[in-house]
């Protein structure tokens, strides 16, 4: 899996300056997408339409750009434009009644991958890229696997450590980030109300 989004980010590598993806497993059915849309943006309904060249427009908005993906029982989240991490709160609200992984980073670092559920986050890793200066929170096990990922790449194959962190999710979500996603035109996008969502 890991050598998949070597791929992905080698055709995307724009990608590499910041992103957020977002990945929840609702354990209750009756969890909508539109009930999820909500927690994402405050409590509020956001604003939804359709953008000709997402991943260029996205750039003109100030605001969390999200183009949505659907699983088998889980939902994706990208943001593309500036790797704008959900906040800790829109995470714990994300998580009630599921199950949320995010990885995210932006054009000055801030490369974190974390695990929330039941409202609470309970594993961080924050400059997972950088061996010598990750900060880990939380319940050290539940990210064991990603460790295990991260200390078998070399200390400055930062790509491959992107990779690892997508790989890591797709293994313990099942859902994977479709390749085409960040060039789709045309496409329904989610804007959120809130830059520091």
């Amino acid at each position: 899996m890991i050598d998949y989004y070597r791929g992905f980010f080698e055709r995307h590598q724009w990608l590499e300056n910041g992103l957020s993806w977002t990945v929840v497993l609702p354990l209750n059915e009756e969890i909508t997408v539109d009930d999820l849309l909500r927690r994402l943006n405050g409590g509020r309904d956001p604003e939804q339409r359709v953008m000709d060249h997402p991943g260029e427009e996205a750039m003109d908005e100030g605001r969390p750009v999200l183009l949505v993906s659907e699983g088998e029982g889980t939902w994706g989240f990208l943001e593309l434009a500036y790797g704008f991490g959900l906040s800790d709160r829109v995470l714990t609200e994300l998580s009630r009644e599921s199950r949320v992984w995010m990885v995210t980073w932006h054009f000055n670092g801030g490369y974190t991958i974390l695990y929330a559920a039941d409202g609470k986050i309970r594993a961080r890793m924050r400059d997972f890229v950088f061996t010598e200066h990750r900060i880990e929170e939380g319940d050290p096990s539940i990210l064991t696997d990603f460790r295990a990922m991260l200390d078998a790449l070399g200390p400055e194959d930062y790509r491959g450590k992107r990779s690892a962190a997508f790989a890591f999710i797709e293994a313990a979500t099942g859902m994977d980030l479709d390749g085409e996603l960040p060039v789709v035109e045309n496409a329904p996008v989610v804007i959120l109300d809130n830059p520091d969502a």
